[in-house]
Formats: C-alpha cells, structure tokens, sequence
C-alpha cells in the first residue's frame, strides 16, 4: 500500500488518534501523578517509577514494531493514515518531550526528597568515614559480581543484555602515552542503590553505577579514569510464533532466547554525556543517533522507588485493607451462597480471597468432582495455583488452560505448566492462533444425585499481587445457562469445538463484536423511535476502527455516550457532524482501572434497571475482537445489576479528583475540581461497602441526563 494522498490522510486523522501517540499521552498522564502534590512524596516517586517501566514496555513492543517494519520496509499504513516512518518519526518527538518532562519531575522530586532527610549522593562529596565504608562494601559486595572487560582485538565487545546497563571506561595508563578502552556490564543481581548511612531519621543512598566509576583504580590498577559514560539498552521484545509449529512450548522457549538479543530500539544516556564515548559505543552496538534518548539524574529511572526505605505514614497513601464479603457469611459454603443469588465483588476494595476461598473449598469438599480453570498471568506461588494442586491431590479432575503467550509472563507460564503436570493436573494451552484472554473457573458438584454447576467469570487475571491494585470484577453464579454457555467456552480452547446455541454470553472471535453491534444498534433505532439512546463503557483500551465508527453513528443519530478509557483511546470526541455527543475521560490514581463494563440504556435513563449490563475480558481493539478468545457476560440479578452500573459506572462518571478529559485534538486535560465538589470514586469505594458486600451507601447525586460538555475540534 502507497503513501495516501495528503487529502485523503487528512480525512483518516479527523476520525482516529494514532495509537502509538495516544499511549504516549497515556504515560504523559501517569508522568504527571508524579508531580501531582495532592499524592504523598513516595507515591509521587512510584508513579515516575511506573511511567519509566511503562516507556520500557512500549519500545520493547510497540516501536520496535515499527522499528521492524521499517527495516522490512513494510508499507502499511495505520489506521490514521500513517506510514511506519512517519509514526516513528513522531513518536521520536513525543518520548524526548516526554523525557524532558520526566527529567523536570525527578529534579523536583529529588528536591522533595532532600527536604524529608533523604538523599542520592555522589561518592566524592561522601565524608573521609563514609568513603572508607563504602570501600569496604565494594570490596565485599561489589566488585566479586563485576567482570571488567578490555576492549581491542583480542577481547571482543559484550553482549549487553534487554534492559541491561553498562559502563563504558577510557583510561590512561600511569607514567604511559597508553589508553584502555573497557567496558563493565552491571550484574541484575546487584541492588541499584546504596544505602551509606544507618541513621534511621536520614538516608544517604549512592546510585551503584557511580559507586563503580569511582572505584575504577581499584578495578583496573595503574589506570587512570579519563573518561566514562553510562548507557542502557531496550531490545525488540516481541515474540513471533509459527501457527503451525509442531510444540508449542518449545517454540517459545526458543523464542524467549531469541527475544534476549533482539534489535536495539533504545539507547539511554546520561545527559552531557562524552561525545567520543557516545560514538564509540554507537558504533559498536550500530544504533542510529535517533535511537538515543538523553536522561537526567539516573539511567533506568524504573529503579528509582527503590529509595523509599524510610517507614512514613506521611509519605504514603493511607493504609487500606481490602473489606470481607459479609454475603459469603450467611451460609456455610461458597456453593449455598452462589446458589441462593448471584453476587460480584469489586477488587481491591473487597478481598481477592473470596476467589481464592472459592477454589479451596472445592478442593477439599467432597461434593466437588471436577475444576475447569483458565490461567493468563498468575504466579507459581499463587494460593490459586495451591487450591487446583491441592484438588488434584484429593482426587478432583482438575483443567488448567494455561496461555503462554501472555506477554512477557511467557516463561514464568511454561514453568507454572510443568509445576500443575507434575501435581496431575491436566494442561491445555489453547489455541496457537489465538491467546486466550478470558477468565473463568468452573466447578462441578454433585449434590443429591445431580450434577450443579458453579462458576467465576472475571475481568482480571487470577493474579493476587494484581488484585491489589487492579480494579477488577468478580462474578459469582450458578445460573444453568450461563454455566452452560461456561462449559461451552472450555470445551472450544481444549477441544477447538466452537460453541453453538449460546444462549447468554458472547465469545471472541465468534460473536462478541457481533453482540456489541447489535447492542450499539438497538440505541440508535430507539433514538429513531424518540426513545433515550445511552451508552456508558468502561474499558483500558478503544483502538478497534469499526467500533469507533460505530460509535459515531450512534452519536450522529442522537445517542449519548460516556466513554471511560484509561489508557489509548483512538476516537477523536466533540468532533462536529461525527461525535459530538461522546466524551471520553480516563482515571488515573492510586488503583489501576482494569475492569471491563459495557452498558446500554435499552430506552430508558441511565442508570435503569432496564439497562443491559454486561462485563468482559476484552477491550475494543482488534486484537480482542478478532484474535484473542474472551468473554462478555450479561449482568442480570437485580443486585448486582445496581451494583455495577449505579455504583461503579455512577462513580467514574461522576469522578473529578482523578479524572482527565479528552479533547477532539487529541489531548487531555484534567478536570477542574473545587473543596466542595472533588468527588474520587477511589475514596467512594475504600469508604462505602458495595451492595454485595451488604452496602446501603447510595450516590446522591444520580444525573436525570447525561450533561454533556461539548468539545469543540481543535480546542
């Protein structure tokens, strides 16, 4: 495909955002909780951490996509028009703008730390006392790890790792015209940071990198330091699978290696750095000079909540433990309670051990002959992994779906595999065109000679570290139908027998973009039919081109809809003649906003109880849609149904104190906020006990309508 005409271009970018540009601004919003001093000063410092890993994540994938396809020359456009070398050419622009902008924030914070008695110091500016313990610590701690390497023909140059740091070193000899080019490849296993100083009220911490050049006399005897800089390289991380490959697994373990050494798409340097140094190693590891990207204070800034050792309440979101589901104690087990009414719970603000009490009381009770559960990102030391082992052991018929192609979970996922084999759990991993995204448990109990079923359908990973900062749902039922249409999906990714008949969920790629259609439709022709058209939706991720274009179709026609994306978002809003009646917000704050929540007025106000509720794994992109097995799951009892749409899509809609609002121009603006007008649904939701949870706490203030502020384009 050519290059499009500058007109026809013009025409795509009125109706997309780039994405590689939206997650862009993504980070930007997560950057800017850095600087927002409403956070207390550590959780300032981890949101710059989290931007660095995030940065880290998009070039190890993303650009090195187009970093791929450009060398391919591969002229494909995006979905806004553009050829890879014009996404990579802008997105060159924003990462400088973007680590300019980080580099302005950690100047700040280092600053802010300084004035709580902590500080990142240089070895030189140590006292006599302080540099003779360091001595001592490099001695004992450091230098065994470090393997200094010359630099000529008889020792080649290192291979430097993904995400690995380096020193490069030119030194003089003493009394000699002789120069030493080296290298030292800093261990992972070496901590980033030091901590000079044992008093408790100060801290004094030495970034490791500094504590190295320092000492290089002592690593390289008779030698003098001339010159030296710190550098880091991101590789190409993505892993490519042949559909038709004969083992899987050992497919991707051959992959896994290849990912260790693929293309370098990023270098990082220290500002000022030596420019003879910088050529040097340019040439030596042949990175172009646009793939150099200048950082101040510290290389690998993802290190840097490292340095929040000192225990402050002060310094720190308050303590909050997640409320038990007081539901769950009403009955003797889990499988009464499901049986009398379906219940969801909301992660983190209630308990990820409901899902974890819901897996070990079937392991041990003896009614339970069989457990069905997908794995996407857990851990080997999960209680999850522990419950379905602990099944197996007591003579369950125990399923794990383990998706290996979880990206960058890949590895942890082929050992996780072997583990559950070895305890006698059957493992499936699916499809290999296909991941499996869904989340689901099923178990089956036999109670007075027939076969019940019980299930867990969620919008997160089976993942207990995640749980506590994910906001995710959990649902609990034993509803016939949906349970069927439950076995259905596990009987299509462990036995490609694709499901007919479903009567109530929506699975990808089979149906589920189908059922969102036909739900966005049913807005538009009660519009038509001078009935009310809404739609709210909750979601990370609106890329996919054709659900965007149906979403202006619905606005064109008069339906009002709220979009709630946290991270890239593809749609352009308050555009004239195109959507004008959509906003788009995304929140950012102390909990990630992970869950998935599609609602349609179906002819009434929203919220109603005649609204149609569903949850989902999937986000509207592609991928989702088209490539990855997911569920969509109606939300049907009544409870339930007030829970997720008048309390959780009430509370993003009504949230200011996190929320951004997105512009036809692509930009995103925080949303003004008074003393007496600050409403957090993250605060709402610590504080008030869901409907599960047998919470009274209403929303005051439910909108008649929804009260669309226009955008205009280009504002």
């Amino acid at each position: 495909m050519t290059a499009l005409k500058k007109q026809d271009k013009e025409i795509l970018r009125s109706k997309y955002i780039n994405r590689e540009l939206s997650w862009l601004k993504f980070n930007d919003r997560v950057l800017l909780e850095a600087q927002n001093i409403e956070n207390p000063l550590y959780e300032r410092i981890k949101f710059l951490s989290i931007a660095g890993s995030n940065l880290d994540e998009f070039f190890m994938v993303r650009v090195a996509g187009l970093y791929s396809q450009i060398k391919q020359e591969v002229d494909s456009l995006s979905s806004d028009g553009l050829t890879p070398d014009e996404q990579m050419s802008e997105v060159i622009l924003e990462t400088n703008n973007l680590l300019n902008k980080q580099n302005k924030i950690y100047r700040d914070l280092i600053l802010q730390l300084k004035k709580a008695n902590i500080s990142i110091v240089k070895p030189e500016n140590l006292s006599k006392s302080d540099q003779k313990r360091l001595f001592k610590i490099f001695n004992e701690e450091i230098y065994p790890l470090l393997t200094p390497s010359a630099i000529d023909p008889a020792h080649p140059f290192p291979f430097i790792a993904n995400q690995g740091r380096a020193l490069v070193m030119r030194l003089n000899k003493k009394n000699k015209k002789r120069v030493l080019n080296a290298i030292i490849v800093i261990p992972k296993a070496l901590s980033r940071f030091i901590e000079i100083d044992g008093n408790k009220s100060f801290k004094k911490f030495l970034i490791i990198d500094d504590v190295i050049s320092f000492f290089a006399s002592e690593i390289f005897p008779d030698h003098d330091l001339d010159k030296k800089m710190l550098f880091r390289v991101i590789r190409d991380s993505d892993v490519e699978i042949q559909e038709e490959a004969e083992d899987l697994v050992r497919s991707f373990e051959l992959a896994l290696k290849r990912r260790r050494t693929g293309d370098i798409v990023r270098l990082e340097i220290l500002k000022n750095s030596n420019n003879d140094l910088i050529k040097f190693i340019t040439n030596k590891l042949n990175v172009k000079s646009e793939y150099i990207y200048e950082i101040e204070g510290i290389v690998g800034i993802q290190d840097i909540d490292q340095v929040c050792k000192i225990k402050n309440s002060k310094l720190r979101f308050k303590n909050f433990n997640p409320r038990e589901v007081e539901r769950l104690k009403e009955f003797n087990n889990f499988f009464d309670t499901i049986k009398k009414k379906d219940l969801i719970v909301h992660h983190p603000f209630e308990t990820f051990d409901a899902v974890v009490e819901f897996l070990n009381q079937a392991a041990y009770d003896k009614k339970v002959i069989a457990i069905k559960q997908t794995l996407y990102r857990t851990t080997l030391d999960s209680p999850i992994v522990k419950a379905l082992i602990t099944a197996a052991e007591n003579g369950k018929t125990v399923t794990a779906l383990i998706e290996i192609k979880a990206r960058f979970d890949e590895e942890a996922n082929i050992q996780l595999s072997r583990s559950l084999e070895k305890a006698g759990i059957q493992i499936v991993y699916g499809f290999a065109k296909y991941k499996t995204h869904a989340k689901s448990s099923l178990i089956l109990r036999k109670e007075q000679g027939k076969i019940q079923t019980y299930i867990h359908l969620g919008t997160g990973n089976y993942h207990p570290v995640n749980a506590k900062i994910y906001t995710d749902l959990s649902l609990f039922s034993s509803d016939k139908k949906i349970a069927t249409d439950v076995e259905k999906f596990f009987n299509y990714v462990t036995g490609y027998s694709k499901p007919r008949n479903l009567s109530k969920i929506s699975i990808s790629p089979i149906n589920l973009r189908e059922t969102l259609n036909k739900c966005i439709a049913n807005e538009i022709a009660n519009v038509k039919k001078g009935k009310k058209g809404e739609i709210w939706a909750k979601m990370n991720s609106l890329v996919d081109p054709a659900i965007i274009d149906k979403f202006y179709e619905a606005s064109n026609a008069g339906v009002k809809i709220f979009l709630f994306v946290r991270g890239v978002c593809c749609l352009r809003p308050g555009v004239k003649d195109k959507s004008e009646n959509i906003i788009v917000k995304s929140m950012i704050g102390r909990f990630l906003e992970h869950s998935r929540i599609y609602c349609f007025a179906n002819g009434k106000t929203m919220p109603s109880r005649d609204a149609k509720v569903f949850i989902s794994s999937a986000d509207l992109m592609p991928r989702n849609l088209n490539r990855r097995v997911e569920l969509l799951v109606p939300i049907e009892n009544q409870t339930v149904h007030e829970q997720v749409l008048d309390q959780i899509m009430l509370a993003n809609y009504l949230d200011k104190k996190q929320s951004w609002e997105l512009d036809a121009s692509g930009n995103y603006k925080k949303i003004k906020y008074s003393e007496n007008d600050s409403f957090s649904a993250h605060d709402y939701f610590m504080n008030n006990p869901s409907l599960s949870g047998r919470g009274k706490a209403k929303l005051k203030m439910k909108p008649k309508k929804l009260n669309l502020r226009l955008i205009k384009s280009g504002n």
